[in-house]
């Protein structure tokens, strides 16, 4: 492994801050941006992903709750209802007040984590049929015409829709499994298509993929055969949550419409640069 110095912890940890304000700002990016840039310094991915995993882990746990805070997404159960366990425990009538309980955005990360299960696990399989290239080719051109469609709806407002939720999901998790890339960008244009405000989006996205995130640090940890050089993951952990709080008062500020084109383009921008940089290989 590279000599940690004192400026290349500094640098590496200001990159992880601004890859990580533009994460959870937008939903997406960093993995994608941050990734190459470590490599570029001569890092290996081995040393890279385990890390940038677990920072992406605590950063989305972290940046779930100040979403929370600063009212871009509702994540609190609400707690009116649980005394009735006392009196309708195994009862309908509490199950159905105790459902009405969870938010929806709450209920919506739960259901994206649940089709990132079901996702990673059917990349496994596909991993070993389908070339590399098909795969990746298939991301870029998905992510470019969903940011494309929210461009050209913009104004235009959808019905939520749970079957999307999973849709997007799976297709998303099934991305990540393959290439290692095309969560954010999914998930959070997915989202809005689905019905979902584009500031809560953002604030769903964050904790569904630091969730996401827990599974594959395990799989890295249970399946490394040597052990796993964890010396970048303090370094971009830092960096990562200084950037959090600032994140999530930039979405507070921006106003929904904006936000919704920002995150067209970006969207649009990731695909085309992944696909540039497939087509070059």
């Amino acid at each position: 492994m590279l000599e940690l110095s004192l400026w290349l912890i500094i640098l590496i940890a200001v990159i992880a801050f601004l890859c990580e304000y533009m994460d959870s700002t937008l939903g997406m990016g960093y993995g994608t941006t941050l990734t190459p840039v470590l490599m570029l310094f001569g890092f290996a991915p081995i040393q890279i992903v385990p890390s940038v995993l677990l920072s992406e882990l605590i950063t989305g746990i972290i940046g779930g709750i100040f979403h929370h805070r600063e009212g871009n997404v509702n994540l609190k159960p609400k707690t009116t209802n649980i005394p009735l366990i006392w009196k309708k425990l195994n009862s309908l009538g509490y199950v159905e007040s105790y459902k009405r309980g969870i938010p929806l955005h709450l209920k919506v990360v739960f259901m994206l984590v649940l089709s990132s299960i079901i996702g990673a696990v059917s990349a496994v399989f596909t991993a070993q049929i389908l070339p590399k290239f098909l795969v990746q080719l298939y991301i870029s051109v998905l992510v470019i015409s969903m940011g494309i469609i929210i461009l050209i709806c913009l104004n235009k407002e959808f019905p939520f829709s749970w079957f999307k939720i999973f849709g997007i999901g799976s297709i998303a998790s099934f991305n990540k499994g393959l290439t290692g890339g095309g969560y954010g960008p999914l998930i959070v244009s997915g989202q809005v298509l689905s019905g979902i405000e584009g500031k809560s989006a953002v604030g769903t996205t964050s904790l569904a993929e630091g969730l996401t995130c827990l599974i594959g640090v395990i799989t890295y940890i249970l399946t490394s055969k040597n052990p796993i050089d964890w010396k970048l993951a303090p370094i971009i952990i830092t960096g990562a949550i200084l950037s959090v709080p600032l994140s999530a008062k930039s979405v507070k500020k921006i106003s929904s419409k904006r936000l919704k084109l920002i995150i067209g383009i970006f969207t649009i921008v990731l695909g085309i640069i992944t696909l540039i940089k497939i087509l070059k290989k």
